[in-house]
């Protein structure tokens, strides 16, 4: 296992540009509407990681890990032509034994079938053998390379705590010797310090950022890095007393001596003891990273805000069926649905089409309220449109393998292609 970040597996192999992801998805662009599907199926099934990691008790880190591989194995596959449910249960279990946190098989498809069941996936198999098959193609996907690195540890060692949310530590994050270097540890002058409720933020923001592909793209410091600015922008008190530090005019040590009347010895003493207020914009320029960079990425962490923020829980499978008979895939919304909370950092609120309807049935074009804005825009996306949506891509796919364009099925295709390329 790699103790240095920038020299594992993760850093040399799974670090990943744009380009590759977008060829990822090029299959399953075929069978969307609309691109923006597949991100909310993004949102979708990492919700769903957490989900099923909750049942199982699973720390934070390890859904992490499991997320991070469903991301992986999906960038070789698509979901058209595989069932991502039988992947989301065998990445919770590989990643419970990558972390040395296992669980039982048993567990894994009792709990499995039970959530999945919630949202109308009744094709989930009951045996175990079926998911032990799947744990063999994950790993052989994944290329063996279990081992990921989080944002965590280094949230953690820039607030200088120790460990902190259940002890989610992780050696090797920062790299060997970067507590003596400056790779972006910047000058290694002191520690960040934050209150509780800020660093609880900043883990919660690292939590939401899995959300998206972002794990694919950037190496877990720069994820941290941002977490922390995003945390000192929308953090109440935080802000309020970076806003103080930034507006309070400099006071001179001279006139401050002059002004100062003499105090006696013991006063002296104990005021020499008082800490200054850190300069938190000062220790943020100090870091060893591009600002400009964390700027962007803070504008994308943005975004999958904006874009979750259309996202709501329904686990009635009813109201897509009728949604797709109706032909209502722009404007699709559910009766009764509601956001988990409000999230850091959203940037848009009022944008969301109201989907709700007076007798709490699926929603018709007469109640939808338009404000003027276009339906793409505003729509709202349910757990029970994306499976619906699943159930269809999967289907038009497996249509065209048995009828493409060429005349021969497309698995006699590829397997023509093997046998040429082989010589």
């Amino acid at each position: 296992m790699a103790t240095d970040f920038w020299s594992s597996s993760h850093y040399k192999r799974w670090m990943l540009d744009r380009a590759t992801l977008r060829q990822a998805r090029a299959d399953d662009l075929q069978y969307v509407d609309d691109p923006e599907y597949l991100d909310f199926l993004a949102i979708f099934f990492a919700n769903l990681i957490s989900r099923l990691g909750k049942k199982l008790q699973l720390r934070q880190r390890v859904i992490a890990t499991a997320t991070v591989f469903f991301r992986r194995f999906y960038v070789k596959n698509s979901y058209c032509e595989t069932d991502p449910f039988i992947v989301v249960a065998a990445c919770c279990y590989v990643a419970a034994k990558a972390e040395e946190s296992p669980v039982h098989i048993k567990n894994v498809v009792s709990e499995a079938r039970m959530l999945f069941g919630k949202y109308g996936i009744k094709s989930f198999p009951s045996d175990n053998s079926k998911l032990a098959e799947m744990e063999f193609y994950l790993v052989d996907d994944l290329e063996c390379d279990l081992t990921v690195f989080h944002p965590y540890r280094t949230l953690m060692t820039l607030c200088g705590k120790a460990g902190g949310n259940g002890g989610e530590t992780e050696a090797g994050e920062l790299g060997v010797g970067i507590q003596d270097g400056q790779r972006y540890w910047g000058t290694g002058e002191g520690k960040l310090e934050l209150e509780e409720g800020a660093v609880q933020m900043a883990w919660f923001i690292i939590n939401d950022t899995y959300r998206s592909e972002l794990c694919l793209i950037y190496p877990p410091h720069l994820i941290a890095i941002t977490a922390i600015y995003l945390t000192l922008v929308f953090h109440t008190s935080t802000r309020a007393t970076i806003q103080a530090q930034t507006q309070s005019p400099p006071t001179s040590s001279g006139a401050s001596a002059s002004s100062s009347p003499p105090t006696r010895r013991s006063s002296r003493t104990a005021n020499s003891h008082k800490k200054a207020p850190q300069d938190i914009v000062g220790f943020m320029a100090g870091l060893n990273v591009s600002m400009a960079l964390i700027a962007t990425l803070s504008q994308e962490i943005i975004s999958l805000y904006a874009l979750w923020d259309r996202y709501r829980e329904d686990h009635t499978a009813e109201s897509a069926r009728s949604a797709f008979a109706q032909g209502q895939l722009s404007a699709f919304g559910a009766a009764g649905a509601g956001t988990s909370g409000k999230r850091a950092g959203h940037a848009r609120s009022g944008s969301v089409l109201s989907g709700t309807t007076s007798s709490g049935g699926t929603p018709t074009t007469g109640d939808l309220k338009d404000d003027g804005a276009g339906l793409a825009e505003q729509q709202v996306v349910t757990p029970a449109f994306l499976v619906h949506l699943l159930l269809r891509m999967r289907e038009a796919r497996l249509a065209d393998m048995a009828h493409p364009a060429t005349g021969r099925p497309m698995a006699v295709n590829k397997m023509l292609e093997r046998a040429q390329a082989a010589g």
